[in-house]
């Protein structure tokens, strides 16, 4: 099976490679979107009908691939590390590492439904989805997180 992998780089890496640059830009998300093509292809062991066939289905993968990391970046902006490491050098003020510790003592349900609303900027509907509840639940979850904060807070 090595020897296939290196036979597909050699034979479509630059294809893929092409494709990921003009769909992504940055380098380092295009080589892990061929390392997952390559992954899909160990895990699907696919038959083609010929090269052409083959060429295709790698391509149609990568695309596929490419979307969803396209997606990814549009619900999770985010900001390069070279931005954040002054920030994050100084470390959280006291009121900061404050309430970290008491989100930290949360009851797992409602620390899922901060975590995924303020951090991760899921919707709550999206939230409902994720944790297999329904979005009135995650409302009340919500509902009950804040509450729970603000009281330890104030004291």
């Amino acid at each position: 099976m090595e020897q296939k992998i290196e036979e597909l780089i050699g034979t479509y890496g630059n294809l893929l490679w092409r494709t990921g640059i003009m769909m992504l830009g940055e380098p380092q998300d295009v080589q892990d979107m061929i390392q997952e093509v390559l992954l899909k292809y160990l895990q699907k062991e696919p038959v083609f009908r010929d090269a052409e066939h083959e060429k295709a289905w790698l391509l149609r993968v990568m695309i596929n691939l490419c979307k969803d990391m396209l997606r990814f970046r549009k619900r999770h902006l985010y900001s390069p590390i070279d931005e954040l490491e002054p920030e994050a050098a100084r470390g959280p003020d006291a009121e900061s590492r404050a309430l970290l510790e008491t989100i930290a003592a949360l009851p797992q349900k409602w620390k899922a439904v901060l975590l995924l609303h303020y951090i991760e900027g899921y919707s709550l509907k999206e939230i409902a989805e994720i944790l297999g509840v329904s979005e009135n639940a995650v409302k009340k979850r919500m509902q009950r997180a804040k509450k729970a904060l603000r009281k330890k807070m104030e004291e």
